[in-house]
């Protein structure tokens, strides 16, 4: 039996266009943008569709614009498909955004969230002073021990452990790099520098967290009625104390993403609909779970390709 699990990108899946061609040719799209720009008092929109790129870059920026961009893509494919959903995740940044798809949220609120928590991310840590990378081809212990080596030149751990072979480093710009270069001579495939402008799960960003938590208690929050599997313990969450707890967590802890997969399959979902700008976390899911089925949502052809596989199947 098809069963079926909603995930959502996190930051490093932003590029100038994304959304637009769905706001364009669907209502659904528009209202959440027109929700987002109310709620954030500017036209994010624009600033998904036209840029300037290095303002979309900015965490400030970045965040609202992937959780809007995701949020735009769910609302078209849930205006045409009656497909049930057995639960949801996202990648750090998305978990927001599978907290609408669970309904613990309204769009306006996760937006204007997220532009706070980056707010709270970059004042901790501004611009050029951190920095985050993958680690492809290394095992988890390699990486731990890379770590440790690298801590001589500052602040370096593990942020995102997302599928087997690949592990994302965080910190101090320096010790990032110098983790880099130890991490190849250890025979790492690839060492990627991520588009992100700070360290996100470090400990550095422990203060940012706290700023989370005051904004968390301010919100209305309510009980997901859909399983939400948290990216702190890989576990699901549907109360929502609970989900308060792991969002403050999961701004200075690690992704459990690899996990949070294994966790998905081993209570039979098999099918993985990737919602919002990009393709990475289809392909974390075809390597960690290589027998599932993958599909993406983040344009007018990805969503009638993606339709007609469900109509075909569910």
């Amino acid at each position: 039996m098809a069963k079926v699990a909603l995930l959502f990108p996190g930051q490093g899946a932003q590029y100038v266009g994304m959304g637009k061609e769905l706001a364009e040719q669907y209502p659904e799209a528009r209202a959440i943008f027109e929700e987002a720009d109310d709620a954030l008092g500017f036209s994010l929109g624009r600033l998904c569709f036209e840029g300037p790129e290095e303002e979309l870059m900015l965490t400030i920026n970045t965040q609202p614009a992937i959780v809007a961009v995701s949020l735009a893509c769910l609302a078209v494919f849930q205006g045409r498909t009656q497909v049930p959903t057995t639960a949801v995740a996202g990648l750090s940044l998305g978990e927001y955004s599978a907290l609408v798809a669970a309904g613990s949220f309204s769009p306006g609120t996760a937006v204007a969230l997220v532009r706070k928590r980056g707010e709270f991310m970059q004042e901790v840590v501004p611009p050029g002073k951190g920095a985050m990378a993958a680690i492809i081809g290394l095992t988890r212990n390699d990486v731990q021990m890379v770590c440790q080596a690298a801590q001589i030149y500052g602040v370096v751990e593990p942020a995102n452990f997302n599928c087997p072979g690949q592990v994302v480093l965080t910190g101090e710009k320096d010790a990032v790099e110098k983790a880099g270069e130890f991490a190849q001579a250890a025979g790492a495939k690839r060492v990627i520098k991520l588009p992100v402008s700070a360290p996100f799960h470090s400990r550095l960003l422990i203060p940012a967290a706290k700023k989370m938590a005051r904004e968390l208690m301010a919100v209305d929050i309510s009980d997901a009625n859909l399983p939400v599997v948290a990216n702190v313990s890989a576990n699901y969450l549907t109360m929502k104390e609970d989900i308060k707890e792991a969002l403050v967590k999961q701004v200075s802890k690690p992704v459990l993403w690899e996990e949070t997969l294994r966790k998905l399959a081993q209570d039979g979902i098999n099918i993985y609909i990737e919602i919002g700008p990009g393709k990475t976390l289809a392909g974390f899911v075809r390597r960690t779970i290589p027998q599932a089925t993958t599909l993406n949502i983040y344009n007018s052809l990805s969503l009638a390709k993606t339709l007609d596989y469900l109509e075909e199947v569910v």
